[in-house]
């Protein structure tokens, strides 16, 4: 799997609209080492809402299984591009 990419203050909208155009699995990695496939929109709901502070995600990090994934995820992250500029 790729590197790990880590996710701070981000727009949670926006990071689901740009995990729906990711191809391969995306694991959510919690602080406690829980990994949660964020392509399941059950994972998304049960590993989110406990993450979630403020309407915006803590701290969490991110494993991809595919390149594409997480240069589209490093660009939402580090940019703010979102799912429609990441296409």
């Amino acid at each position: 799997m790729s590197p790990v990419l880590g996710l701070h203050n981000i727009d949670v909208t926006e990071f689901l609209a740009v995990l729906d155009t990711c191809e391969g699995n995306v694991f959510l990695v919690s602080r406690e080492g829980d990994h949660l496939n964020l392509k399941s929109k059950l994972c998304q709901l049960v590993g989110l809402t406990q993450l979630i502070e403020g309407g915006k995600i803590a701290q969490a990090y991110i494993l991809c299984e595919n390149k594409e994934d997480e240069a589209k995820l490093f660009r939402f992250n580090l940019l703010g591009e979102t799912a429609k500029e990441v296409e």
